[in-house]
């Protein structure tokens, strides 16, 4: 299948405007559009947010500024291998969790059989395919009652949300990735969310070589003021995309039985449409090869290698107007 960038063609005269305004600023990195976007995802997620070029530049600020170093991280399997090389490459220690098989996610039974025994600093619960993991709750609360420090994935999840809850409200931190895949993209990008004024502060400083007293030993993750403006664009059109995904979601399920399906008052921003017979025009897996095995880690995920193996992806991109 030819894969396609959900972006509404409809809105390409306001990025037409976007970039004149950019190039007649002379100011093409941290400027109004940085600011706007940040100001209208924040608005959507109902948490601060701090734009950077990646979904690894905010992970590596929130891991820096919780200081992880040498610590024990608890991380899914089946995830994207960004998840443990962001917490490698924080200097902290990667131990790998199995997921459900209902959801792909993390399982809160094997998480808690672990996390009894290993006493983690943190865990980084991952929502795949666009839903919430259904743990989410569970994870959140012994993570709480434990001390243990709680950090979202939310690279997939764009528009999703529980009982009205949005991604990264669960944890510390959230981040979201903007990659030219997501539901909404902005070429390459990231967003940290978080309710913790402290760490938006850092990461802003982070993002920028912790300019400009350099208390705080950042890199550039700065993102560009022409991938803010298409982020911008990009936020106002979430709920016509995730509408969209959802009203088409509602037919597919008719035709696909053996699905993820999700509990009562979860709306998916259906990244992904996943099921679990073999799909002739499928889009793939959303991973096929497993962290665990990857980074050789001998630890057994039974259910993780299962859906490795046991799952498809029906398309469901959004274009306007298509019937």
């Amino acid at each position: 299948m030819n894969f396609s960038i959900g972006f509404d063609k409809r809105d390409l005269p306001k990025v037409h405007e976007a970039f004149d305004k950019i190039v007649s600023s002379n100011k093409w990195t941290e400027g109004y559009y940085t600011e706007l976007f940040e100001s209208k995802w924040s608005e959507i997620n109902e948490l601060d947010s701090v734009a950077f070029s990646s979904w690894s530049g905010a992970a590596v600020a929130a891991l820096e500024f919780f200081n992880l170093r040498g610590k024990t991280v608890f991380c899914p399997a089946n995830t994207f291998m960004a998840t443990p090389l962001v917490i490698m490459q924080a200097g902290a220690k990667v131990q790998f969790v199995d997921c459900n098989k209902s959801d792909l996610c993390m399982s809160y039974k094997d998480f808690k059989t672990k996390a009894d025994k290993e006493k983690p600093d943190a865990v980084f619960l991952v929502h795949i395919g666009g839903h919430l993991a259904f743990d989410t709750e569970k994870i959140a609360d012994y993570c709480k009652q434990n001390n243990i420090l709680l950090l979202e994935d939310c690279a997939h999840s764009h528009g999703a949300s529980w009982n009205g809850k949005k991604p990264g409200q669960w944890g510390e931190a959230g981040f979201y990735s903007f990659y030219a895949t997501k539901t909404i993209t902005t070429g390459e990008g990231g967003v940290l969310v978080s309710k913790n004024k402290k760490l938006v502060e850092f990461a802003k400083k982070f993002r920028n070589y912790g300019k400009f007293d350099y208390v705080v030993r950042g890199l550039n993750y700065r993102i560009t003021e022409f991938a803010a403006a298409i982020g911008a664009i990009q936020t106002d059109r979430l709920k016509d995309i995730i509408d969209f995904k959802n009203n088409y979601a509602a037919k597919l399920n008719s035709e696909f039985s053996n699905r993820v399906k999700f509990p009562g008052g979860m709306i998916s921003g259906y990244y992904k449409y996943i099921v679990f017979d073999p799909v002739e025009k499928s889009t793939g897996k959303v991973y096929e090869e497993q962290c665990h095995h990857i980074l050789k880690h001998a630890v057994d995920l039974p259910n993780s290698d299962w859906v490795s193996k046991n799952h498809w992806c029906v398309p469901i991109y959004y274009s306007a107007g298509d019937k």
